[in-house]
């Protein structure tokens, strides 16, 4: 057992619902509830300085230098040196103030308007003021900006700043630019603190309401006045000011820089913070300095995290229940029990569809996933992290009951599978011709044996194992299937491509939890906006084309009614299941959340009550246990 004393012994306790708030894009948000209140600091009357309210950082620091009463350790998050404190750049690889994870961005240093909650699906104010709303024909979003909310030079957060931060991407093509241009038309500021989002449109109707709603919870806001001194001193020209260092920097989070060199990054609690305000959490962060490390590779974070000398772990540990149940370390999961993580994501096998093999045979790509032996996957490559496909029926859904309640499971019954059917897969390729005419042990098309390969990065693991077992699964049913593990700087570089015929069966992962999920992963599964795009990151890698499948994808978006939706969303699986374009072989955290308690404790659990989602106490609502953590002595 672990020796945390506020967990007890759960089973997989259910994720609250998030159905409505998905209709809304998380319209529907609840207040956020003030957080344990720690013994804060002193707040002045009127706002420090920058330079009054944070310590000058010393010219070298080492570890004992930080007192490890005050600092909460990371690993896991930072990789390499920090490149550039600037907000509106890019190619920061500042992973503890400017990131953008799969369910939340990260705000120590840089606030959003909202908070995603994974949880309820909801997004919570930050800088925002109450919930936003649309009006009838969701042209236009508004909401209002916290009269509290404060810069750390003092002046107020204002929807100025909102405008400029969204018009400064649009002008340079930063991420926030690049995301959201295409579905913002603009953003305008009233003069009483009120900010109005006019939807782009097209023959009057939004674009994509849900992609506007991405922005309140993904989007860090930059200062107007800063983002002029930044213009001006590089002449105007996009380049220099996505690369400008921005160490000038002016934040509205709890947190900004102390330290960083090549060994590790140290950001300080800014006592001035605003957020203590009665409006917002009533009070400072607990941990004054937040540190990470800069580790060699996983296995160095993991010997940290065992050592005590990391808290806060984002990294897969294989069986990561050995630590407590075989070591007895003060080590803590969300869950006490498999899959210990909140399973948001899907990592999947992708079919290429440039292949005519695999274009041409709906059967072929069904038998091979039939065939797949997904618990040996969960059991070794995930280590039981994972929920099976048994416990959480396959669909186009992550396993929270959010979203889960977004399809009519029995419509949809007979077309799922559990896996390692090689009766049913033998079956179903019969059926469709595909059989051994010269006795070698392998099926042909086309007087052609079958030969695929499977494909993954080099060195990732856990997806490697994953590879295997498809192969295996091959050879059960007469289909050749290689395995090929090319280095990551070539990997990214082919499956991007739309054009590829060199990997027949290649993973990569959707879309985890956002406003705009599930919606967005689907379009990603089955939608063909994404299909011929150069370089794709974005989604359908596999370059499937489904005219059904694309009409429902693009009236979701524009649709309020639940069952309507619901009807939708099951039609939507109905068209997977049957076509197989893909398939995933695993369900998986979108962030690993291992915490050691020998120094900290209370970090968020299942059971806890408290509902703040297991995301590092970095993203999204996941912050919020910033003010709850207490020290062990």
């Amino acid at each position: 057992m672990k020796k945390n004393v506020v967990k007890k012994l759960v089973s997989i306790v259910a994720v609250g619902s998030m159905t409505a708030a998905l209709l809304a894009g998380c319209g529907s948000s609840e207040a956020v509830a003030p957080a344990p209140e720690p013994e804060a600091a002193p707040v002045e009357e009127e706002a420090a300085p920058v330079e009054e309210a944070v310590e000058e950082a010393p010219a070298e620091t080492a570890e004992g230098e930080l007192p490890r009463n005050e600092t909460l350790y990371f690993a896991g998050q930072q990789w390499g040196t920090v490149a550039s404190w600037n907000p509106i750049g890019t190619n920061q690889n500042n992973s503890m103030a400017i990131a953008g994870g799969s369910s939340g961005y990260r705000t120590l240093v840089f606030e959003t308007l909202y908070m995603y909650d994974p949880l309820s699906g909801s997004c919570k104010p930050l800088l925002a003021d109450g919930d936003y709303s649309w009006n009838d024909d969701q042209t236009e979003l508004s909401f209002k900006i916290k009269d509290a909310a404060k810069w750390s030079d003092g002046s107020a957060v204002t929807g100025d700043d909102v405008v400029a931060t969204f018009d400064i991407g649009v002008e340079i093509g930063n991420t926030c630019g690049s995301t959201f241009g295409a579905y913002i038309d603009k953003i305008e500021a009233d003069g009483n603190n009120v900010t109005i989002f006019s939807a782009l449109t097209d023959d009057g109707k939004p674009v994509n309401p849900l992609f506007v709603v991405d922005f309140l919870t993904g989007t860090p806001i930059a200062q107007k006045a800063w983002i002029e001194t930044v213009k001006d001193r590089n002449g105007g020209d996009a380049t220099s000011i996505l690369n400008d260092p921005g160490e000038d920097f002016v934040w509205s989070g709890p947190y900004t820089k102390y330290y960083a060199d090549d060994q590790k990054v140290v950001l300080i609690r800014d006592d001035n913070y605003w957020g203590q305000d009665a409006s917002m959490w009533g009070s400072l962060p607990v941990p004054k300095y937040i540190a990470h490390t800069i580790y060699a590779d996983n296995p160095a974070g993991q010997a940290a995290l065992q050592a005590g000398e990391v808290d806060v772990c984002q990294q897969f540990i294989s069986n990561v229940q050995d630590l407590w149940e075989k070591d007895g370390l003060p080590i803590s999961t969300y869950y006490e029990e498999a899959p210990y993580g909140v399973c948001l994501t899907m990592p999947t096998a992708w079919y290429n569809m440039n292949l005519p093999v695999l274009a041409d045979n709906a059967a072929l790509r069904k038998a091979i996933a039939l065939a797949v032996d997904y618990d040996s996957i969960i059991a070794n490559a995930m280590t039981n992290q994972s929920p099976t496909f048994s416990d959480v029926p396959r669909s186009l859904m992550n396993p929270t009951d959010g979203e889960q309640a977004l399809y009519d499971h029995d419509a949809v019954k007979d077309l799922q599978w559990a896996g390692n059917d090689i009766d049913g897969a033998i079956a179903l390729l019969d059926e469709a011709g595909l059989t051994d005419s010269d006795g070698d042990g392998y099926r042909e098309y086309k007087g052609e044996k079958i030969s695929l390969n499977a494909v993954c990065p080099n060195g990732w693991t856990d997806w490697q194992a994953a590879m295997e077992i498809v192969a295996a699964a091959g050879e059960k049913i007469g289909v050749e299937i290689t395995t090929l593990y090319p280095e990551w700087d070539i990997y990214q570089t082919v499956f991007v491509d739309p054009a590829q015929t060199e990997y027949a069966i290649f993973m990569w992962s959707p879309e985890a939890a956002s406003p705009s999920n599930p919606w967005h992963r689907v379009n990603q599964f089955l939608g063909s906006e994404y299909v011929g795009v150069e370089n794709n990151w974005s989604g359908n890698w596999g370059q499937y084309v489904n005219k059904d499948a694309d009409e429902i994808i693009k009236k979701i978006p524009l649709t309020t009614d639940a069952a309507e939706i619901k009807d939708m969303y099951t039609e939507l699986t109905k068209i997977y299941l049957t076509e197989v374009p893909s398939f995933s072989l695993m369900y998986r955290p979108s962030l690993f959340h291992a915490v050691n308690e020998s120094v900290w404790t209370n970090f968020p659990s299942a059971d806890d009550g408290r509902g703040i989602p297991p995301l590092d106490c970095t993203d999204g609502y996941g912050i919020a246990a910033l003010y709850g953590l207490e020290l062990v002595q």
